[in-house]
Order: C-alpha cells, then sequence, then structure tokens
C-alpha cells in the first residue's frame, strides 16, 4: 500500500536506533556471547591495573639498581587480547618469563619482553654499557633475565603483601625465547593462552637504551583472584564518618558560659555576643588569655649558677691493678703472619695440589704477630715438639 513502511524497513529503521536502553541490551547481550569467565568488570579492570601499577613501580625501582639506569614504567593499560593478537602486534622472536605463585595468591601470569631489550638487560646487569647485543640470545642471557626478573617480581610481590596485608611470594621464574610464529595457540607455554585473555601493557623506558613495550598476560580467573583480594583490603580500611560531624552539636559549646562567671563585668556581654557568634565560641577563651597573662604578678626569681664538687682523679695504684684484674680473663684472638701475597681469580683458579706460593718476606725474616687484627710484636718461628710456635723477639710500642 502507497505511503505505508514495509516490514524490511520498520526493522531497519529500528536497528539504526541508538538508545541508551538498546546499548545496555547490546552489551548484555555480548557479555552473554563472550560468557562470564573472558570479560572482567570495569572495577575488575581498575584493581588490576592499579595492583599491576603498584608492583610494576617497586620493580622498576629494583631494576634500576641492577642496571644503574634511569628506569620508567608508565601507569599500565588493561584490555584482552588472543595468541592471534599478540603474533600481529609484537616482535618475534620474544622472551616469555613465567611467574608462579605459591603463598598468598593462587595462579601464574608471564610477561613478555623483547629480544633485544633482554640483550641490553643483561649486558647492563654484566657490566657493559648496554651496546653489546650482537648475536643470538643464549643461556646465559635466560639465566640472567630470570635472575632479574626475580628480584623485581620478588620486589613487587612484597609490595602487594604490604597493600593486601598478608604474605604473597613466588617461585623462581623460567625464562623462554619463544618465536610466536611457531607456536599454534600458546597452549604449550600456558593454558590460558589458548582461548582469550587479560594483557596489562606497560612503556618501559631504560636510559637512552630502551623504549619499549613490557606485556603481563593473565588468565580471567586469577585476575579475578586480585581483584577480590584487592576490593577485600579496600573494604576493609575505615573511612571517616564525615555526616555526622555537621548533624550533631558541637559538645564542648556549653563549656565556656560557666567560664567566665567568676569576672564580673565582661560576663554580660559574652552572654549577648554568644547565639550571634557562634563559630567563635571556641575562640573567646584564647582572646582572653592574653588579659590573664598581663594580670599575672610578676615574682621575682633568685637565679644562681649551679655548683659542683670537684672531680678528684684517684691514681691509686691498688686501685688501676684492681681495674686491671676485671679484664685478665678476657679472651683474645692471637695471629701469625708468616707473609702475604695477591694473585688474579685465574691464578687462583689454576690452583692444583703442589702449587707453590710465594710470599712477600724472605727466608728467616721476623714474622708478625696480631692480637685482634692488630699488629703487636714480631717473632720467629720455632717447633715445640711436634707443633710449631712463635719466639717473641721484639714488641712494637
Amino acid at each position: 500500500m502507497d505511503g505505508m513502511l514495509s516490514q524490511e524497513e520498520i526493522n531497519a529503521l529500528l536497528n539504526g536506533m541508538d538508545t541508551p536502553a538498546a546499548e545496555e541490551e547490546n552489551t548484555s547481550a555480548l557479555d552473554v556471547i563472550a560468557g562470564d569467565d573472558e570479560v572482567l568488570t570495569d572495577a575488575e579492570k581498575d584493581a588490576l591495573g592499579e595492583v599491576s601499577n603498584i608492583s610494576m613501580g617497586t620493580a622498576a625501582t629494583t631494576l634500576f639498581s641492577l642496571v644503574n639506569q634511569r628506569v620508567n614504567i608508565t601507569t599500565p593499560a588493561v584490555t584482552y587480547a588472543t595468541w592471534d593478537d599478540l603474533v600481529k602486534s609484537y616482535d618475534r622472536p620474544c622472551v616469555f618469563i613465567q611467574i608462579y605463585y605459591k603463598e598468598g595468591l593462587d595462579g601464574t601470569n608471564i610477561l613478555v619482553l623483547r629480544e633485544n631489550d633482554v640483550k641490553i638487560i643483561t649486558d647492563l646487569m654484566m657490566g657493559g654499557d648496554g651496546t653489546n647485543t650482537a648475536g643470538e640470545l643464549t643461556e646465559l642471557h635466560l639465566s640472567a633475565i630470570s635472575e632479574a626478573m626475580n628480584q623485581m617480581m620478588g620486589s613487587a610481590a612484597t609490595s602487594i603483601s604490604s597493600m593486601l596485608e598478608k604474605k604473597v611470594d613466588i617461585s623462581p621464574p623460567k625464562a623462554d625465547l619463544v618465536d610466536l610464529t611457531d607456536v599454534i595457540n600458546g597452549s604449550n607455554i600456558a593454558d590460558f593462552l589458548r582461548g582469550k585473555f587479560v594483557k596489562v601493557s606497560f612503556r618501559m623506558e631504560i636510559g637512552d637504551l630502551i623504549d619499549s613495550e613490557l606485556m603481563q598476560l593473565y588468565p580471567f580467573e586469577f585476575a579475578r583472584d586480585l581483584y577480590r583480594s584487592f576490593a577485600k583490603y579496600t573494604d576493609e580500611v575505615p573511612t571517616p564518618d564525615t555526616s555526622t560531624a555537621f548533624q550533631q552539636p558541637p559538645t564542648p559549646a556549653p563549656a565556656p558560659a560557666p567560664a567566665p562567671q567568676p569576672v564580673p563585668q565582661p560576663m554580660p556581654q559574652m552572654q549577648y555576643e554568644q547565639p550571634q557568634m557562634a563559630p567563635q565560641m571556641f575562640a573567646q577563651p584564647q582572646q582572653m588569655m592574653p588579659q590573664m597573662q598581663y594580670q599575672m604578678p610578676v615574682q621575682d626569681v633568685n637565679i644562681a649558677p649551679a655548683q659542683f664538687q670537684p672531680f678528684v682523679v684517684n691514681s691509686s695504684p691498688l686501685l688501676q691493678t684492681e681495674n686491671i684484674d676485671l679484664l685478665l680473663d678476657v679472651p683474645l684472638e692471637v695471629t701469625v703472619e708468616l707473609g702475604r701475597t695477591s694473585k688474579s681469580i685465574k691464578e687462583i683458579l689454576d690452583f692444583t695440589p703442589g702449587t707453590i706460593i710465594e710470599l712477600n718476606r724472605l727466608a728467616g725474616e721476623p714474622i708478625d704477630v696480631l692480637v685482634n687484627g692488630k699488629y703487636v710484636a714480631k717473632g720467629e718461628v720455632v717447633v715445640i715438639e711436634e707443633a710449631f710456635g712463635i719466639r717473641v723477639t721484639e714488641i712494637i710500642k
């Protein structure tokens, strides 16, 4: 019929309307389709971002002490990702570092670093300038970065422990070099990488050498456990109740009223001023204080220097002997030093049974006698039956 819309046209118009109710229905429908296991609420995202921000802030301080370079890790961004997303967006190969929580939290998460970033960090840890990055990534690099992550995430676990008020501890991390294109779905690295997971991204800057992305991957269940622990902590923190502070009248208000009663003249003035200037009721006693201070009589006080009896040093030989007797049974360590020398680490590693080490003393030269590490005498080596001894030849003064 002319002038009327068909059913297809009506459906097209309804689908094009963007109303708040329609948006809520669409969001709910998407959540149902995705499943509760693959979505986080806004509160859960905020809690996960806050925990990651606190832990990475502490980890950055630890990394600074390891590489002796300025370390800056920015505020995290919490998103969802799949294995295909990592393959498309991240460098390959890269280093996956798995962190397992053995106390306080139950779960695991994975740190992802670029291969070149690992080479720079390990070179700085070994005393280099961060430019020795040629060649392939070796087991030495993986061991060094595992130790660095162990200290970083250990300090982060300490921060989480203080925040959640319970002990949180991790197992030693494990680092692996992964070529993303060779792995089909990430299941051989961690089971949660098979499907959808939570990705927390940071921008990491180390001096002028590194400016790249650092990722932390969480399974959904572990992310929710962090949120529940964080929410429980925030709920237990008492918040000040400010509602009653303004509703209830201040209890000390009637107290200033009887205080001025002994004063004959100012009493009527204070009673008339109280209803008009209620906020200044506590200030009135302070205004009266200067008057009270000026009215106090000044008393004469006699001031004289303190006198002490003269200190007499008793140098009696009997007293000195008694004091020394208190120390005569104190044991002291006597060391006889035959000589010294210095060797490099390479030379020490070459030591074998039968190696001869030359000292800085000549044969027959007096040796040193030390008492508690202090050089006190010289002497010579003697043999007493089957044991070595020392004959003191000179006392050092």
